[in-house]
């Protein structure tokens, strides 16, 4: 069972302002679902939903050459250590994830 993910940009710098040398070797990283697998969207006990963003272990994600860019991961749920999700406050007029997804990118 399997998703595909859209890997967040690697970041230079955290945060707090502390600068990350290029060979820093992170081990994990993070992403947005682009798609799951049937499997997946029909198993209760895989909690995850397309838009969600996931923090996921790279070692068996596999990389898809559709962009050049290659974000874009084939990831293993087994590798998924943890699921982000916002709940949409009911005053925001938030009603999907995708514009949660709309709305990261704006920020």
């Amino acid at each position: 069972m399997r998703v595909l993910v859209r890997k967040d940009e690697s970041r230079q710098t955290t945060k707090g302002g502390i600068v990350l040398p290029d060979d820093a070797e992170i081990p994990t990283i993070t992403g947005r679902v682009v798609e799951i697998s049937a499997q997946v969207g029909n198993d209760d006990d895989f909690p995850i939903n397309k838009y969600d963003k996931i923090l996921f272990h790279p070692k068996n994600a596999i990389p898809v050459d559709f962009e050049p860019d290659n974000l874009l991961y084939v990831v293993p749920v087994d590798d998924v250590v943890a699921v982000f999700r916002r709940a949409p406050s009911p005053d925001s007029g938030i009603e999907s994830t995708s514009e949660l997804d709309e709305r990261d990118e704006e920020e």
